[in-house]
């Protein structure tokens, strides 16, 4: 087993979080051209936001394929090819015809980007000591918020000057390089054991999974807190677009750089939690995104990117922990759990645009806000009960 700081230890968290940064930011460049992707192909918000539903949605049904396979064939192999074809989607982007085949490739990307996440928890499971594990996690998933980010700055800024075409070609090209690297630094994890894939076992380790309250509750958490996180981002891009602001394409795409609140959160999620413990750090993360989407609501642009800074932090200081406690309390298979922990996660993602839709419609951002405050007011709740649970364990 890998002890934590050791130089395993680091060249193997460096490797997943390279290969976590290349799936998202191919999953997100598509964000900040969501204004100009909409004149262009003259569809309604909605629509143009399926963009990142479809692949969102994909990568959430593709996990349930990839996790239990990953337990029975290794996670190594899955992780390399699927993320070599997510940057061959990429490139094939850039001479979509029409929106609909623009539609259907992300529709595949989505699938094949959910290779890597499907896994690399699990994988860390096997290969890490437990001491080891929960910095690993947080610096994979700081990796994800510098993927997202840099999808949507690369994508805003190339766009700005070749159009959106020139952004998944950019993006497709990095991920080509990125993933030559990945398959040299990832090394293989001696510590999995094999087991026979049979579809009724699979199907069982996720009926467990789902009967397990401590479990479900880190899932719900995961998929309702993304479900207004992410699509928070999607709306304020049209508000942003529009009077009195009318950001371009490169200005949106900046807006994304309040991830790096998201970034640090994760970094010292695992100082914090051990300080404290992880239940209270993922309460104290659902009030803190509560905090920065109430302070969204000001006009001044400089109190909304503080706002989403705000929200990015508190997020990411939750998920954190949310994925690493799936890790902790999964009784087996912890391939397929930690891919249960995705589904919901990024099924959340796939839904949010039918939840905050009516309600933009109805009072453009301060219906947003409700809407947020609505289903936060839901998390906090099941993070109460997380931290009842993790007294009682205690005691």
């Amino acid at each position: 087993m890998i002890e934590a700081k050791t130089r395993a230890w680091w060249r193997a968290t460096m490797a997943l979080c390279l290969g976590s940064f290349l799936v998202f930011i191919n999953l997100y460049v598509p964000q900040p051209l969501l204004p100009e992707l909409k004149t262009a192909y003259e569809v309604s918000t909605l629509g143009v936001s399926l963009l990142m539903s479809v692949a969102t949605l994909s990568l959430a049904l593709s996990l349930l394929v990839f996790g239990p396979l990953s337990d029975a064939i290794g996670r190594e192999g899955i992780m390399r090819i699927t993320l070599l074809l997510a940057g061959g989607c990429s490139l094939a982007l850039a001479f979509a015809p029409n929106f609909e085949s623009l539609l259907l490739l992300r529709l595949v990307q989505g699938f094949v980007l959910g290779g890597l996440p499907a896994v690399a928890i699990a994988w860390m499971g096997d290969a890490f000591e437990k001491s080891a594990l929960l910095s690993a996690v947080g610096l994979y998933i700081g990796a994800n918020t510098l993927g997202g980010i840099s999808g949507r700055v690369v994508g805003g800024a190339v766009a700005e000057i070749g159009g959106p075409s020139a952004s998944f070609i950019v993006v497709g090209a990095m991920t080509l390089v990125g993933c030559a690297v990945f398959w040299r630094l990832l090394p293989n994890s001696h510590a999995f054991e094999p087991k026979r894939f049979q579809l009724r076992r699979a199907l069982v380790d996720l009926a467990g999974h789902l009967r397990n309250p401590v479990l479900l509750a880190a899932y719900c958490l995961g998929g309702i807190n993304f479900l207004i996180f992410i699509n928070q981002y999607s709306y304020i891009t049209f508000r942003l677009a529009a009077t009195p602001y009318a950001l371009a394409a490169s200005g949106l795409g900046l807006i994304f750089l309040t991830y790096l609140g998201g970034t640090f959160a994760s970094a010292i999620s695992g100082r914090l939690a051990e300080r404290t413990s992880p239940a209270t750090c993922m309460m104290a993360g659902v009030a803190i995104l509560m905090t920065g989407t109430a302070v969204t609501l000001h006009d001044s642009l400089v109190l909304i990117i503080v706002g989403l800074t705000i929200n990015a932090f508190g997020f990411f200081l939750t998920h954190s922990l949310a994925s690493s406690w799936v890790g902790r309390y999964a009784q087996g298979a912890r391939g397929s759990a930690s891919a249960l922990y995705l589904v919901f996660y990024y099924v959340g993602a796939s839904l949010g645009g039918f939840w905050l839709e009516p309600f933009w419609q109805g009072a453009g951002w301060l219906g947003v806000t409700w809407a947020s405050w609505i289903l936060l007011t839901v998390t906090l709740t099941i993070t109460l009960g997380m931290r009842c649970f993790e007294r009682r364990c205690c005691l």
